[in-house]
Protein backbone atom coordinates (compact mmCIF):
# COMPACT_ATOMS: atom_id res chain seq x y z
CA UNK A 1 0.00 0.00 0.00
CA UNK A 2 1.50 3.41 -0.50
CA UNK A 3 -0.02 6.63 0.34
CA UNK A 4 -1.74 9.08 -1.76
CA UNK A 5 -2.79 12.68 -1.45
CA UNK A 6 -6.19 13.84 -3.92
CA UNK A 7 -6.52 17.39 -4.43
CA UNK A 8 -10.47 17.97 -4.03
CA UNK A 9 -12.27 21.03 -5.47
CA UNK A 10 -15.95 22.20 -6.38
CA UNK A 11 -17.19 26.03 -7.48
CA UNK A 12 -20.73 24.84 -9.06
CA UNK A 13 -24.19 23.63 -7.11
CA UNK A 14 -23.77 22.48 -3.71
CA UNK A 15 -20.04 22.76 -3.39
CA UNK A 16 -19.43 21.40 0.26
CA UNK A 17 -22.43 18.38 -0.78
CA UNK A 18 -19.98 18.18 -3.88
CA UNK A 19 -16.91 17.77 -1.74
CA UNK A 20 -18.51 15.14 0.90
CA UNK A 21 -20.14 13.48 -2.17
CA UNK A 22 -16.50 12.65 -3.43
CA UNK A 23 -15.09 11.86 -0.07
CA UNK A 24 -17.97 9.08 0.20
CA UNK A 25 -17.19 7.92 -2.99
CA UNK A 26 -12.81 7.54 -3.03
CA UNK A 27 -13.37 5.84 0.68
CA UNK A 28 -15.84 3.25 -1.29
CA UNK A 29 -12.89 2.41 -4.22
CA UNK A 30 -11.75 -1.13 -3.69
CA UNK A 31 -7.86 -0.43 -3.23
CA UNK A 32 -8.42 2.71 -1.56
CA UNK A 33 -8.95 3.96 2.03
CA UNK A 34 -9.43 7.34 3.45
CA UNK A 35 -7.57 8.26 6.33
CA UNK A 36 -7.73 11.45 6.64
CA UNK A 37 -8.65 14.70 5.12
CA UNK A 38 -8.25 18.50 5.70
CA UNK A 39 -11.72 20.97 6.26
CA UNK A 40 -13.33 22.70 3.20
CA UNK A 41 -11.06 25.73 2.69
CA UNK A 42 -12.47 28.57 0.33
CA UNK A 43 -10.58 30.02 -2.30
CA UNK A 44 -10.86 32.07 -5.67
CA UNK A 45 -10.23 30.72 -8.54
CA UNK A 46 -7.12 30.50 -10.25
CA UNK A 47 -7.15 30.73 -14.32
CA UNK A 48 -9.45 30.92 -16.70
CA UNK A 49 -12.89 32.45 -16.78
CA UNK A 50 -14.36 34.65 -14.71
CA UNK A 51 -15.95 32.26 -12.22
CA UNK A 52 -17.70 31.27 -8.67
CA UNK A 53 -15.07 30.72 -5.81
CA UNK A 54 -14.05 27.58 -4.93
CA UNK A 55 -13.98 24.71 -2.03
CA UNK A 56 -11.11 23.16 -1.43
CA UNK A 57 -9.68 20.24 0.03
CA UNK A 58 -6.98 17.05 0.05
CA UNK A 59 -7.58 13.67 1.07
CA UNK A 60 -4.56 11.34 2.66
CA UNK A 61 -5.55 7.73 0.72
CA UNK A 62 -3.69 4.29 0.89
CA UNK A 63 -3.74 2.41 -2.11
CA UNK A 64 -2.09 -0.50 -4.22
CA UNK A 65 -3.92 1.12 -7.22
CA UNK A 66 -1.61 2.39 -10.42
CA UNK A 67 -1.42 6.15 -10.81
CA UNK A 68 -3.42 5.66 -14.49
CA UNK A 69 -5.42 3.57 -12.71
CA UNK A 70 -6.16 6.22 -9.84
CA UNK A 71 -6.53 8.67 -12.82
CA UNK A 72 -9.27 6.73 -14.26
CA UNK A 73 -11.26 6.36 -11.30
CA UNK A 74 -10.79 9.92 -9.98
CA UNK A 75 -12.39 11.10 -13.84
CA UNK A 76 -15.22 8.40 -13.44
CA UNK A 77 -16.21 9.72 -10.15
CA UNK A 78 -16.26 13.28 -11.15
CA UNK A 79 -18.26 12.77 -13.99
CA UNK A 80 -20.71 10.74 -11.90
CA UNK A 81 -21.21 14.38 -10.15
CA UNK A 82 -21.80 16.22 -13.34
CA UNK A 83 -18.44 17.20 -14.40
CA UNK A 84 -18.21 18.71 -18.15
CA UNK A 85 -15.06 19.57 -19.85
CA UNK A 86 -15.83 22.21 -22.00
CA UNK A 87 -14.22 25.19 -20.74
CA UNK A 88 -10.35 24.64 -19.95
CA UNK A 89 -10.28 25.99 -16.36
CA UNK A 90 -14.02 26.15 -16.24
CA UNK A 91 -16.35 26.20 -13.46
CA UNK A 92 -16.65 22.59 -12.11
CA UNK A 93 -18.92 20.95 -9.72
CA UNK A 94 -16.12 18.56 -8.95
CA UNK A 95 -12.27 18.95 -9.71
CA UNK A 96 -10.38 15.77 -8.65
CA UNK A 97 -6.39 15.92 -8.77
CA UNK A 98 -4.10 13.33 -8.14
CA UNK A 99 -1.58 15.41 -6.06
CA UNK A 100 0.89 13.10 -5.11
CA UNK A 101 2.13 8.95 -4.61
CA UNK A 102 4.42 7.46 -2.43
CA UNK A 103 7.43 6.32 -4.64
CA UNK A 104 5.50 7.59 -7.58
CA UNK A 105 7.25 10.10 -10.34
CA UNK A 106 5.69 10.09 -14.15
CA UNK A 107 5.20 13.10 -16.52
CA UNK A 108 3.30 12.32 -19.25
CA UNK A 109 0.82 14.36 -21.65
CA UNK A 110 -2.03 12.53 -19.32
CA UNK A 111 -0.50 12.53 -15.74
CA UNK A 112 2.01 14.09 -14.13
CA UNK A 113 3.23 12.86 -10.56
CA UNK A 114 3.86 14.52 -8.51
CA UNK A 115 1.72 17.39 -9.32
CA UNK A 116 3.81 20.07 -11.24
CA UNK A 117 1.96 23.25 -9.92
CA UNK A 118 1.25 22.05 -6.31
CA UNK A 119 3.93 23.77 -4.47
CA UNK A 120 2.91 26.76 -6.09
CA UNK A 121 -0.72 26.36 -5.37
CA UNK A 122 -1.64 27.65 -2.05
CA UNK A 123 -5.48 26.11 -2.63
CA UNK A 124 -3.50 23.03 -2.24
CA UNK A 125 -1.05 23.36 0.55
CA UNK A 126 -3.53 24.91 2.98
CA UNK A 127 -5.50 22.11 3.41
CA UNK A 128 -2.63 19.43 2.44
CA UNK A 129 -0.45 21.12 5.78
CA UNK A 130 -3.51 20.45 7.73
CA UNK A 131 -3.16 16.63 7.19
CA UNK A 132 0.42 16.05 5.95
CA UNK A 133 3.03 19.20 6.69
CA UNK A 134 6.32 17.46 6.35
CA UNK A 135 4.94 15.65 3.07
CA UNK A 136 8.42 15.70 0.74
CA UNK A 137 7.93 17.82 -2.35
CA UNK A 138 11.03 18.81 -4.66
CA UNK A 139 10.95 22.36 -3.43
CA UNK A 140 10.67 21.21 0.37
CA UNK A 141 8.06 19.88 2.33
CA UNK A 142 4.62 21.58 2.82
CA UNK A 143 5.27 23.84 5.03
CA UNK A 144 8.54 24.92 4.28
CA UNK A 145 6.34 25.63 0.11
CA UNK A 146 3.41 27.60 1.78
CA UNK A 147 5.33 29.77 3.87
CA UNK A 148 7.80 30.72 0.78
CA UNK A 149 4.01 31.37 -0.66
CA UNK A 150 3.02 33.87 1.84
CA UNK A 151 6.14 35.43 2.46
Amino acid sequence: MSDLFVGLGSNLGDRGENLRYALRQLNKIKGMRLKKYSRFHRTTPVGGPVQNNFLNAVAWLETDLSPRQILALLHTVECRRGRVRSVANGPRTLDLDLLWQTGISIESERLSVPHPRMHERRFVLEPLNEIAPRLPLAQGDVTTCLKALTS
